[in-house]
């Protein structure tokens, strides 16, 4: 098996690095008397359906039987009152400067204390979807939550018989499973927002005082994520696809982007049927150092409901609802309202019977990465040459906050900003990434471009025109040349978004935009006392883009 859920006894205790205080505090949780294993995904349908708050739907779970569900299944939509995203001021790492491993102990041992008068659950899922790549993960979360729960297997993937053989016959690591306990109704007056604790090293998390499914997802993605980079993998929070073309050639593509960048979009673009897609996943997955390949960690999508009204084809994939509208349509029939109507960021969890052609592995490695970044002085896009330029520039991915965020009072909520990577779930060095996407690009010859799904200097880049980028690069029909003054940029000129380097306010801000990413590789050298630094290659880059763009 992948990981390491039991132990013979002369190797359980401190001797053994698997049992720190904070794992050992969380998993001693799942083995209380007031503590219910939930075995099957239809079992845990049940509880959902019959949980206090729960909005049973008429409209059935398409194909329920391939996703492990009785033939009746409904879709489920349940609501967080006024909680509706995520909430990164509330996240808190094992290891990080400031983090005392005393303190948040304390925390988490009174909290599970707190939670022995409730009946809890314990769900178990696979992470992670191929041989190369599977750990399992446990949840332990009160009754009357059970939605959190069913959406959590749902996501990731229960386990059956099917995933029980593979995951048997897994690679082997010597991690501990990942144990994470939740308890969304605590409450704590140092944590007005509530906390999301990791000891990344551990394997294993608190989640309390967290309403939202999205807590559960990324609580647990940022564990697997941590584990892969011990293990010889890039972690990735974003897309791949794999285009199949004419004479058994392939193409495959990494898009890395925040929630609402278009990440997904591009990830499941079919560009009219020209082309032969096969899909990895839209938003997480990992690469091998070693060879290239790329395993998905989940089967199913969380997506936006947004840009869904009801009647739309592709609603027949959803499985549950967070955070939606109820309404009875002319047959007295509830459905659901989406489009964002009753609050922002409505969700949805979509099966895999989503995407047409899935695969949980990619044996070919990546061609090619696309950061996408929502910067409005980059054209809608960009080729990096030099492995360094390329890394730190996923390094310093810029782009505009997103409605599936829960801002702390006072933060702007339209200012831009640098996530490295697109990963704000990293919980480990900046230097990893930056070390690993460097190394696919030097050492296995993957192709580095920057996309701007934002707008250009006040005009929108649409998604026609991104599709039509794509499709040269994947064609090898795109024509790129040196971008101005820069050596180590070039660009492909698109009707409507060629840069004048005439403008006196366009050259300013572009220089602006450049040195913020200088400013903020050398603002790591300091910031949580170092943590993120990087190597001096990084920034050395940079401040060449920088010279290039004070010259032009």
């Amino acid at each position: 098996m992948s990981t390491k859920a039991r132990f013979p006894r002369t190797e359980i205790g401190a001797s053994n690095p698997i049992f720190h205080q904070i794992r050992t505090t969380i998993e001693t949780a799942f083995y209380g008397n007031n503590v219910t294993p939930v075995t099957s995904l239809k079992e845990a349908y049940k509880l959902a359906k019959n949980s206090p708050g729960t909005v049973v739907t008429d409209i059935p779970v398409y194909k329920p039987e391939l996703l492990g569900l009785d033939e009746d299944s409904k879709i489920l939509l349940f609501n967080d009152g006024a909680v509706s995203g995520r909430a990164a001021a509330a996240r808190k790492i094992m290891g990080e400067p400031g983090v005392n491993q005393g303190e948040y102990a304390l925390k988490i041992s009174e909290a599970i204390y707190k939670a022995r008068t409730k009946k809890l659950y314990h769900a178990q899922a696979i992470v992670g979807l191929d041989k190369d790549f599977s750990v399992k993960a446990h949840l332990c979360i009160p009754e009357t939550q059970e939605n959190i729960m069913y959406s959590w297997l749902l996501n990731f993937q229960a386990i059956n018989e099917e995933v029980s053989r593979m995951y048997a016959e897994s690679k082997e690591y010597p991690d501990g499973d990942l144990y994470i306990f939740s308890d969304p109704d605590w409450s704590h007056p140092d944590h007005p927002m509530g906390l999301t604790f990791f000891d990344p090293e551990h394997n294993c998390a608190a989640i309390l005082g967290m309403r939202y499914f999205g807590e559960h997802k990324k609580g647990t993605l940022t564990l697997a994520w941590a584990m892969a980079n011990r293990h010889g993998y890039a972690s990735c929070h974003g897309g791949q696809k794999r285009y199949n073309l004419p004479g058994g050639k392939a193409f495959v593509a990494g898009v890395f982007g925040l929630s609402g960048s278009g990440k997904s979009t591009l990830t499941h673009a079919r560009h009219g049927g020209k082309y032969d897609i096969t899909v990895l996943h839209d938003d997480a997955f990992v690469i091998s150092t070693e060879d290239g390949s790329s395993v998905a960690l989940e089967p199913a999508y969380f997506d936006k409901t947004q840009d869904y009204p009801l009647t739309c084809e592709d609603n027949k994939y959803l499985v549950t609802m967070q955070n939606c509208g109820a309404t009875m349509d002319e047959d007295g029939k509830i459905v659901p309202v989406t489009e964002d109507v009753r609050n922002g960021n409505g969700r949805a969890v979509k099966s895999i019977l989503w995407s047409p052609n899935r695969v949980n592995k990619f044996d070919e490695p990546v061609n090619a990465i696309f950061w996408i970044m929502k910067d409005p002085t980059i054209p809608p896009v960009v080729k990096l040459s030099g492995a360094e330029l390329a890394s730190v520039m996923g390094a310093t991915l810029a782009t505009k906050r997103s409605s599936a965020e829960r801002l702390a009072p006072g933060v702007d909520p339209n200012a831009l900003v640098v996530e490295p990577y697109a990963n704000p779930f990293r919980t480990y060095p900046l230097a990893n990434d930056y070390d690993k996407f460097k190394a696919l690009v030097a050492e296995r010859n993957v192709d580095c471009y920057i996309i701007n799904t934002g707008d250009f200097m006040g005009k929108k880049v649409t998604p026609k025109d991104t599709l039509g980028v794509l499709e040269a690069i994947v064609e090898g029909k795109a024509t790129f040349k040196p971008w101005g003054p820069f050596s180590d940029i070039e660009i492909m000129e698109v009707e409507g978004f060629v840069p004048d380097f005439s403008d006196k306010n366009y050259v300013d801000q572009l220089q602006k935009r450049m040195q913020d990413r200088v400013d903020f590789v050398a603002s790591r050298d300091t910031v949580k006392g170092g943590f993120d630094k990087l190597p001096a290659d990084a920034l050395e880059a940079l401040k060449k883009v920088v010279a290039e763009a004070k010259n032009a």
